[in-house]
């Protein structure tokens, strides 16, 4: 590792810049976070994205692969963002909820914040609008603006707002608490420790209509923890130091996408290599066929039934079609309660 990454990632907190506002996903957007780490590819260089791997996180951000396309799930958490903070703001009136600049690290410009929204302390004028005061500089509302640049008293945000969609409560704990999935905390954490705040709150829709809310609070540890991940990846990008091959999904397809063009000739391979991709090949038809058997014992065991549980905690769903069994679908958490 480069000694000038590595001091930036020792480095005492110190205040954001702001690098532009980009509508999340616009090339503009692209461009501003192609040199450093956002909050949502932090997860992936820990190997905790359950969309990008470290791997093709890397390729992209050498621009050999091209960024990441839309999916529907995208699609439509972007689309409720605005519904969802609407709904944290009815709720939360001690707050104003405002748009996020993009914003870096001062002294690691690699690390990249862009946050949903920020959440302010309302100075009780009624004059103040985020809208405006908050990205323009046009003179304060009040003398007690909390955000005007005219002011020398300007007050950084009070916290940060995450909006969040899933199709199911798998991962998400009790509301209140800072129980969220994995990947979303290490987003929150990342954005904490580039703005220099304490508090994350998180909203969260699962399944269109149960609305829930968790705090996540600042982790010195945690936060050093992703920093040196995060210094070691950019280190990597410099040097030319690819990631290993794992399996992930997104690995996967990187690896298909890289090469271009077929040659008609044979490539030698390791012996070790050949073992390893026939014996994986041997282990995943025996899994599938203890997968086929397993799954015909919970039918069997479910009879009529809609759902499998074991000690109160979902195993599977069965879903029907024309009276009949359709499909097997397995809970998303699978941890055995032992």
């Amino acid at each position: 590792m480069s000694d000038s990454v590595l001091a930036g990632a020792q480095a005492p907190a110190a205040g954001p810049i702001v690098v532009g506002s980009f509508a999340p996903g616009s090339a503009a957007w692209l461009a501003a976070r192609k040199a450093g780490i956002g909050g949502s590819e932090i997860a992936a260089v820990l190997g905790l994205s359950p969309f990008e791997s470290a791997f093709s996180l890397w390729h992209r951000k050498r621009g050999l692969m091209e960024p990441v396309e839309e999916t529907d799930v995208m699609y439509w958490g972007k689309l409720h963002e605005a519904t969802i903070c609407g709904e944290f703001a009815r709720r939360h009136t001690e707050f104003e909820v405002v748009v996020a600049p993009t914003y870096a690290h001062a002294e690691r410009p690699w690390q990249i914040a862009n946050p949903d929204r920020l959440l302010r302390t309302p100075c009780g004028c009624h004059l103040h609008r985020a809208d405006c005061c908050d990205l323009n500089d046009c003179g304060p509302c009040c003398e007690r603006c909390p955000t005007c640049p005219t002011l020398a008293r300007a007050q950084p945000p009070a916290a940060v707002l995450e909006a969040k969609t899933a199709r199911d409560g798998e991962g998400w704990g009790e509301e209140g608490t800072d129980e969220i999935p994995v990947h979303y905390r290490a987003q929150c954490l990342w954005y904490l420790d580039v703005l220099g705040l304490d508090t994350c709150h998180v909203a969260v829709l699962i399944a269109g209509a149960d609305y829930r809310e968790y705090v996540v609070h600042r982790d010195p540890v945690e936060a050093e923890l992703l920093r040196d991940a995060g210094a070691r990846f950019i280190d990597s990008l410099a040097a030319g130091d690819r990631p290993a091959i794992d399996g992930h999904t997104a690995t996967y397809q990187a690896v298909k996408a890289l090469p271009e063009g077929l040659d008609d000739i044979d490539i030698e391979v390791p012996g070790t290599l050949r073992d390893r991709y026939f014996a994986a090949l041997a282990a995943a038809s025996a899994a599938e066929e203890e997968k086929r058997a397993a799954a015909g014992l919970l039918l069997d065991a479910i009879g009529t039934g809609r759902r499998a549980v074991c000690e109160r905690r979902l195993v599977a769903t069965r879903t029907v079609r024309d009276g009949r069994t359709y499909s097997l679908l397995p809970t998303r958490n699978r941890e055995n309660a032992a």
